[in-house]
């Protein structure tokens, strides 16, 4: 009996079944890497787009007349506890790579901070007000920048959002 069509034979359905092993891992791990990324940027943008709408309803209750200081503080209590802030960065800490997780967690210190502070009766657009959102601002850019670099996104040329002392500036907007 000749052996050798037969050893021929096993060899090449051998080399083909670890050839599409191979193939099928690598196509699962580039789904899986696509499915990571995916993730991130949806953690991402709800965690921006939450820390964005909690500023500008922290601003708008800040600026409106309350009938006293205790349901002022209330409101802007129920504002920042409702926004899912928490929940969107219980997610940051659970997928994010650690830089990212530092820089939500400064932004968000950044809100508290804002929000303390109108709760303690600092006056929207005052200077202390004015330092709180632009800390906010550079802590948001550095987290954005973060966030870009994960996802592997060119950086930006040019700042989200303007200086508070732009807005009073025709020429800037």
């Amino acid at each position: 009996m000749d052996w050798l069509p037969l050893l021929s034979t096993l060899a090449g359905a051998a080399i083909g079944i670890v050839a599409t092993l191979i193939a099928d891992r690598n196509r699962w791990k580039h789904e899986d890497a696509k499915e990571a990324l995916r993730l991130r940027l949806d953690i991402y943008t709800q965690y921006t787009t939450t820390v964005k709408v909690l500023g500008e309803s922290l601003r708008a209750l800040a600026e409106r007349e309350h009938p006293s200081d205790d349901q002022r503080t209330l409101a802007l209590r129920q504002a920042f506890r409702d926004s899912g802030i928490a929940i969107a960065s219980e997610r940051m800490w659970l997928i994010a790579p650690q830089p990212v997780v530092r820089a939500s967690n400064n932004v968000f210190h950044c809100l508290r901070s804002i929000c303390d502070g109108y709760v303690e009766g600092t006056a929207v657009s005052s200077p202390e007000d004015r330092a709180r959102w632009e800390a906010r601002g550079t802590a948001a850019a550095e987290m954005r920048t973060l966030m870009r670099e994960d996802l592997g996104v060119g950086p930006l040329t040019e700042r989200h959002s303007p200086l508070l002392n732009d807005y009073s500036n025709p020429a800037t907007q």
